[in-house]
């Protein structure tokens, strides 16, 4: 659910923007992603290891042929957790100091972003005009006046 939660925060700095009015800094959001792949890695793929292996579970010491794989995946749980630390210092940082979005800046297509960033309260003063298909991104835009003809 984390992984989920951080994607949905962070896909193509999508709804981070949308909720505060603010843009985080794209390449610490890069910089966290690296170290979450990298601590999850480092903290479980040992484990899935030692699983195939036969160690057996929840033992004090651990013999000897299990000792690396069990010292790395422990190291692996401070990146995992400097990973996640990451972006709870840098969208704090952009709260204040990020750079102001605009109502839409990527040109989506969506309704969504059809208002300011963060939306008002009512989301629309008028009843939004759709003149696109949701995913038309790259196709010619069409002139909604000549559509009426």
């Amino acid at each position: 659910m984390v992984m989920a939660y951080f994607g949905g925060l962070h896909s193509k700095r999508l709804w981070w923007p949308k909720m505060t009015g603010r843009m985080y800094p794209d390449v610490w959001g890069r910089i966290a992603a690296i170290t979450i792949f990298v601590g999850f890695n480092l903290t479980f793929f040992p484990q899935f290891v030692l699983g195939y292996l036969g160690m057996p579970r929840r033992y004090h010491t651990y013999p000897d042929e299990f000792q690396l794989l069990n010292v790395l995946s422990s190291a692996g749980a401070p990146v995992l957790a400097l990973g996640y630390l990451l972006p709870l210092v840098y969208l704090l940082y952009s709260l204040r100091w990020g750079t102001v979005a605009g109502s839409n800046p990527w040109d989506a297509k969506g309704l969504e972003w059809q208002t300011p960033s963060p939306p008002p309260e009512h989301n629309f003063d008028r009843l939004p005009v759709v003149t696109e298909e949701p995913y038309a991104y790259g196709l010619p835009k069409r002139d909604p006046d000549a559509a009426r003809g």
